[in-house]
C-alpha cells in the first residue's frame, strides 16, 4: 500500500472512504467529526443513527456513506481518549487497523485519514504518527493509497518526518 501525506481538509479527500474519528455516541462532535459531519450534510447523522444506534466501541470501526463529501463512505473509528485516562495504545491501532478491514469489506481501495486521537483527546503528536504509519505499514490489506491529512503545517512535518 503506498502512504501519502496531504495538508489540508480531510472532509475533501477525493477517496473511496473518509476516516472519521468519531466519538463513543457517533452523534457527530468537534474536530475532524464535526468537519465531516458538516461537509457530508444531515444524511450522515441519520446514517449514524440508523446504523450505530447504541454507538461504537473504542477502538472498533464501521460505516455509512458519505452524504455530500467527494468520498462514496465514512469509516468511522473511536480513538482512545487520553484525557479521560485511555492510554492503550493498541485502542490507538485497532482503529487504523480496524479501519482498514472495513476498507477491504467496502472494496475501497482509497481511504484518508486523520491522526486519530491527536486532538483534542490528547494523544502525543510523535506517537500518533507512529502508531498510524505502523499500522499501515503491517497490516495486509487490498487498500492501495492511504493518505494521512494533517491539518496544519506543523502536523504535516511531524509525518513527513517519521514516514
Amino acid at each position: 500500500m503506498e502512504i501519502e501525506v496531504v495538508e489540508g481538509d480531510i472532509a475533501q479527500q477525493q477517496v473511496d472512504a473518509v476516516v472519521n474519528a468519531a466519538n463513543r455516541a457517533m452523534r457527530g462532535g468537534g474536530g475532524v467529526d464535526g468537519a465531516i459531519h458538516r461537509a457530508a450534510g444531515p444524511e450522515l447523522l441519520e446514517d449514524c443513527k440508523r446504523r450505530f444506534p447504541k454507538g461504537l466501541a473504542t477502538g472498533d470501526a464501521g460505516w455509512t456513506t458519505a452524504g455530500r463529501m467527494p468520498a462514496r463512505w465514512v469509516i468511522h473509528v473511536v480513538g482512545p481518549n487520553r484525557n479521560a485516562g485511555q492510554t492503550d495504545r493498541s485502542l490507538l491501532t485497532s482503529c487504523y487497523r480496524r479501519a482498514l478491514e472495513v476498507a477491504d469489506e467496502l472494496g475501497a481501495r482509497s481511504i484518508a485519514f486523520p491522526l486519530i486521537s491527536a486532538g483534542v483527546y490528547g494523544w502525543p503528536k510523535e506517537d500518533a504518527v507512529d502508531a498510524a504509519l505502523e499500522t499501515l505499514r503491517g497490516t495486509p490489506a487490498q487498500v492501495e493509497r492511504a493518505t494521512l491529512v494533517a491539518f496544519g503545517r506543523a502536523s504535516y512535518d511531524l509525518i513527513v518526518s517519521r514516514l
